[in-house]
């Protein structure tokens, strides 16, 4: 068995055959070697973004004494000094989306190249593949990290608040710790988005597509049906599933899948959910379902909220019925 693909039936390129897909083992090959060390430089502190944000607390508490102690110089600044850093550390995550998006253009012309097909690609630049995956993963797992925190709105909010306050009053703050005008209002319109990395990576993706004309559009939806395809057919297939090493594998498959229909949905003319889409969705939907309810609800809210047809009369009623909330 290959790495990353083993192709086990026959019509793989209309989208009907089955994959098994080894996230956990692939390594790059000579020709993928050069974007596979730009793209892991990015994934690498993809994990430390994560860490970041798992452990944000906020300074919720110091806010709070600040409103209610408005005159109390003091109490103000705590306040500011415990909500500086935590802005530092907003503006990285901010700045980082910035980086994910040039990984993922780099990717995507190696994966959608009208050199081969779809599965061609996924056959022969494996470990390309399996970091496009973790992109999708990191994602996903930031966003839902990100709206379960609301700290970090009312941080940032704080922070802007306070910091306009200053410049009124002519009190400086630190140059290196000071988030200017421009940035601030790009970071409040990042943070507003219920999941800003996910909104991110649907623009970057539509930005690849009309930036390469020369490209068909086909190339990169075809790139994601497949991906969807063959995650789906991994997560339902007993005898595929069980290859797994580690329980973690199944909810890095469920993210995935889920990822790459949000951007088929952005990405396609007609979207994701109609009827000639080259995307099980009803299959993606019942695999989802199938989970323990607890784990996958983010992943069903995203498809829910942050595509783009799901609501187009060309949805049959059955699929909304199915996305339908509890």
């Amino acid at each position: 068995m290959g790495n990353l693909i083993k192709v086990l039936t026959r019509d793989i390129d209309n989208n009907t055959g089955n994959f098994f897909l080894d996230f956990e083992n692939a390594q790059p090959t000579g020709p993928e070697r050069k974007v596979w060390d730009q793209v892991n430089e990015v994934l690498v502190e993809a994990m430390e973004i994560l860490d970041d944000l798992q452990s944000y607390s906020g300074a919720g508490e110091a806010i709070r004494q600040a409103i209610q102690q408005p005159n109390e110089e003091r109490v103000q600044e705590r306040a500011w000094a415990a909500v500086v850093p935590l802005v530092g550390k907003l503006k990285k995550f901010y700045e980082f989306s910035l980086k994910l998006e040039g990984a993922l253009h780099g990717l995507l012309s190696s994966l959608t190249s009208t050199r081969c097909s779809p599965t061609q690609h996924l056959e022969q630049e494996q470990a390309l593949a399996r970091q496009f995956a973790e992109i999708l993963h990191f994602t996903l797992r930031f966003d839902e990290l990100k709206m379960t925190n609301p700290a970090i709105q009312n941080d940032f909010s704080y922070y802007r608040r306070t910091l306009s306050r200053m410049r009124i009053n002519n009190v400086s703050a630190e140059e290196q710790n000071e988030v200017n005008n421009e940035l601030a209002n790009r970071m409040s319109l990042f943070y507003a988005n219920a999941t800003p990395m996910l909104k991110t990576l649907s623009d970057a993706t539509t930005k690849f597509v009309s930036e390469n004309t020369d490209l068909p559009v086909e190339n990169t939806t075809d790139c994601l049906s497949t991906m969807a395809s063959v995650c789906k057919v991994m997560l339902e297939t007993p005898e595929y599933r069980s290859r797994f090493a580690s329980e973690d594998t199944v909810l890095f498959c469920l993210r995935v899948m889920v990822g790459v229909i949000i951007l088929y949905d952005f990405v396609h003319p007609a979207g994701a959910f109609v009827k000639s889409s080259k995307i099980d969705m009803k299959g993606c939907i019942k695999v989802l379902k199938d989970q323990p309810p607890n784990s996958v609800e983010g992943l069903l809210n995203a498809l829910r909220y942050t595509t783009k047809h799901l609501n187009d009369e060309t949805t049959s009623k059955q699929i909304k019925n199915m996305l339908q909330a509890n």
